[in-house]
């Protein structure tokens, strides 16, 4: 023993074997039994120096440890009987597992009888004790440190802890024994480790005591370790029941949420974690009510292994297989009830005899228990989780089967919320795309292109866009956003858009529209309501109307985002519009703006998805915005992509988003004849002539015959229930030719019944039937009645 390092290992004999059988290690102690240097002994097999057979336990290669009677070849010729220990070892950087073969050299010395160490009266103690000496060698132990051990004291006696174990944890305990050695000072540690012969992992209080004789001088380390492991497996499983809470569910998503209980699973509870869901019985249906039957259609949603790669898996994710009865995916699913299965049973051999690949990887990856916990929740069956292990030695226990279940109980629960969710959205989304416009009418106004897209994570929305043709080549553009999500949104964002479209077809003026509108959601919160508490319904939108001839826009907003305009060669910028209040607060004004548009600028109307988000603010979104319509583009559909790919994130929205883009179009003056009319009935006649001869010089002959008709009646009615002056205006483009009568009365007309021997009253009813469509509309002069010929044949 060296003065200097009084904890070295000449008290112990050790050699270290390789899987091969070599010698690959040789210390002091060997030598000092055997007499063979390191030099004489390393490399050589070591069965050379073994004399016939060993006494006790057979040598077993899967085993983690040996112990028995040997005798050996002494280098003078003789042989020594000697009591090893070896123990199975895993480098710490990896590679072959070897063997450390240990013998005590100091273990049946003889002590005083007044030596502290033998005097300790601990041994009696129902608490597993050792006492080392003051080179940390095992000097007693009791009973119950042997059966801990499963090694007997007077074989071990003389040994290090590291030696005794053979376990790296073994090596921090005896740091902390070193420690008390040196200071004198008790301590306590918490571990947990695997001890005795079955490996099993037990957590342990280990409290460290010194020892001191007559003088106080400090003779060696008491050990005395107390098996909390319920405790502390009570503890985890609280834990991992809680992480359970925090970690899965955390998107509405099946199959991230299958992950999430595999992640949770490996390593605290499994070495290897499959899941699989079985597909709803029909699209957008629930799950199985109740128990399926053999064989069983499962979905592989997830798995996860403690190594990478996850190579115990024989199903690829996203792949359908059949499992029959017996298997540890069909049982559970049968029995309604969770099963384990183990190899020394027999019953997980038997359970994978239908299928020789999956044998095959439990024999490869040493698979020896597998639990199947079914996934259950509300009545539904929606499917099976199987737990194996195979690099930790212990088994499943009840309290793990426990464990599982409460685990995947919760998992459960998010899978199918997930699925009512996904269901939920589907059913929205599929009411919000047939209540949008499939496509965009072609108008001689604008052109126009258009995109929506739901929210990536939350429930569709309301928001909506529209293109309206209205009376003269105007054309109206509307686009909104009710508050919330989900179907309910959904369904009240179709009501405004058909109330929309209903009002622009009398030709309100922008903010006139807003107040009818704004009427409505007021009567949908009051029938959203329910005992007597108000709803919630709410919306913003803004509505421009365009005339080509004019060239004119008018717009208002409840609430709504300002539009950008881009006018032809110059920078993006904002509307500058008067805000408006949100729809639904009711009794308040709206007001609109007007302003003239030069042909081939764009307008571009979007909701608020587009422009906010968490990580910017909305100002910094109307400058990406501008930015990505700055660049030209004859193409207005491209120019939708880029907005979209440049401000949303690659994810997806966190909000639904409508963007409409519009690039106005002007009529010319010369496809436009306008006639001022006096107040004389005499002169409808020369009045048809005009228009018979301007049709001429439009190459509209074909229309003049239905057009001198449709002039003749509604400038004959102005004059007569009118109000002067009377204004007749022709306006055409390829597709229609449009007869307008204006005046300053506001009393529209109305079609009515005339009877056999009525005089007149069949006048508007022979414009309706002449005309693809006609009505009137309002003015701040007065009303003005309009009338469309179709000039393309339809047929």
């Amino acid at each position: 023993m060296s003065p200097v390092n009084p904890f070295d290992d000449a008290g112990t004999a050790r050699a270290v074997v390789d899987e091969g059988g070599t010698l690959v290690g040789w210390n002091a102690g060997a030598e000092r039994l055997l007499g063979w240097t390191a030099a004489d002994a390393v490399g050589r097999p070591a069965a050379e120096f073994l004399v016939g057979e060993a006494t006790g336990a057979v040598f077993d290669p899967e085993a983690l440890r040996w112990h028995g009677l040997v005798t050996l070849r002494h280098q003078d010729g003789g042989s020594v009987s000697v009591w090893l220990l070896a123990h199975r070892t895993e480098p710490d950087g990896g590679g072959p597992a070897e063997w450390l073969v240990v013998s005590p050299l100091d273990g049946d010395l003889r002590h005083p009888a007044d030596d502290p160490l033998e005097q300790a009266g601990l041994l009696q103690s129902p608490c597993a004790v050792a006492i080392c000496d003051d080179r940390l060698r095992l000097r007693r132990m009791n009973d119950v440190m042997a059966e801990v051990l499963g090694l007997p004291e007077e074989h071990v006696r003389g040994l290090r802890l590291p030696e005794v174990s053979g376990r790296p944890q073994s090596a921090e305990i005896e740091r902390h024994l070193r420690r008390v050695l040196a200071t004198g000072q008790g301590h306590d540690v918490q571990t947990y480790v695997p001890i005795g012969i079955n490996g099993r992992m037990n957590a342990w209080l280990a409290r460290m005591s010194p020892i001191t004789d007559a003088v106080g001088k400090v003779r060696g380390v008491c050990l005395a370790a107390h098996d909390f492991s319920e405790q502390y497996r009570a503890r985890e499983r609280l834990q991992l029941v809680n992480e359970a809470s925090v970690r899965i569910g955390t998107t509405l998503d099946v199959t991230r949420t299958a992950e999430e209980l595999a992640e949770l699973c490996v390593p605290a509870l499994a070495d290897f974690v499959s899941v699989d869901l079985l597909d709803p019985q029909d699209p957008g249906g629930e799950a199985f009510a109740g128990r399926p039957t053999a064989p069983v259609a499962l979905r592989r949603t997830a798995h996860l292994s403690i190594n990478p790669g996850t190579p115990e898996a024989v199903v690829e994710i996203g792949h359908v297989d059949l499992y029959p009865t017996p298997s540890p995916q069909a049982d559970p699913l049968l029995a309604g009830h969770s099963i384990v299965a183990t190899t020394e049973a027999d019953d997980l051999a038997q359970w994978l005899t239908w299928d020789p690949r999956r044998l095959e990887r439990i024999k490869e990856y040493g698979i020896h228990s597998t639990m199947s916990v079914p996934i259950q929740a509300r009545g539904l069956t929606l499917g099976v989780a199987v737990l194996c292990r195979f690099r930790r030695q212990d088994g499943f226990t009840p309290d793990d089967v426990l464990l599982a279940e409460e685990v995947t109980a919760r998992a459960a629960v998010c899978i199918d919320n997930a699925r009512r969710y996904s269901r939920e959205r589907e059913t929205a989304l599929a009411l919000q795309r047939s209540l949008l416009p499939r496509s965009l009418p072609a108008t001689a106004a604008v052109d126009a292109a258009s995109r929506y897209l739901p929210a990536a994570r939350a429930g569709v929305g309301g928001d909506w866009f529209d293109v309206i043709p209205l009376s003269g080549m105007r054309v109206a553009m509307v686009v909104g956003d009710v508050v919330g999500h989900g179907v309910q949104a959904s369904a009240t964002m179709g009501r405004l858009r058909t109330a929309v479209r209903t009002l622009a077809d009398i030709d309100l003026a922008p903010d006139e529209l807003l107040t009818h509108l704004d009427d409505l959601v007021v009567r949908l919160s009051a029938e959203a309501g329910h005992e007597g508490s108000p709803g919630e319904v709410g919306a913003t939108c803004l509505y421009a109307v365009y005339d080509p001839v004019s060239r004119r826009c008018t717009l208002a907003r409840a609430g709504h985002p300002t539009p950008v305009v881009i006018p032809p060669g110059g920078a993006p910028r904002q509307v500058d519009l008067p805000v408006g209040p949100p729809l639904g607060l009711g009794g308040l004004p709206f007001e609109s703006a007007e302003f003239e548009l030069r042909e081939g600028s764009v307008l571009a109307f979007y909701t608020d998805g587009l422009i906010e988000s968490r990580e910017r603010d909305v100002d910094a979104g109307h400058r990406l915005l501008c930015e990505a319509l700055s660049t030209s583009s004859d193409s207005l559909d491209e120019t939708c992509d880029r907005v979209l790919h440049r401000l949303l994130p690659t994810g997806g929205a966190p909000d639904d988003v409508a963007l409409l883009l519009a690039r106005t179009r002007g009529l010319p003056s010369s496809q436009v004849s306008t006639w001022h009319i006096p107040a004389d009935p005499a002169l409808v006649a020369p009045i048809r002539k005009q228009v018979v001869e301007q049709l001429e010089r439009w190459g509209l002959q074909e229309a003049s015959f239905t057009a001198e008709l449709v002039v003749s009646e509604l400038v004959t009615n102005a004059i007569r229930y009118g109000a002067h002056p009377i204004r007749l205006r022709l306006i055409h483009d390829t597709a229609t030719l449009i007869c307008e009568v204006s005046d300053t009365s506001h009393t529209a007309p109305h079609l009515r019944r005339a009877k056999t021997w009525d005089e007149g009253g069949r006048g508007l009813l022979l414009v309706a039937q002449l005309t693809q469509r006609w009505g009137s509309r309002h003015t701040a002069e007065g009303k003005t009645i309009w009338s469309e010929i179709a000039l393309l044949d339809e047929g």
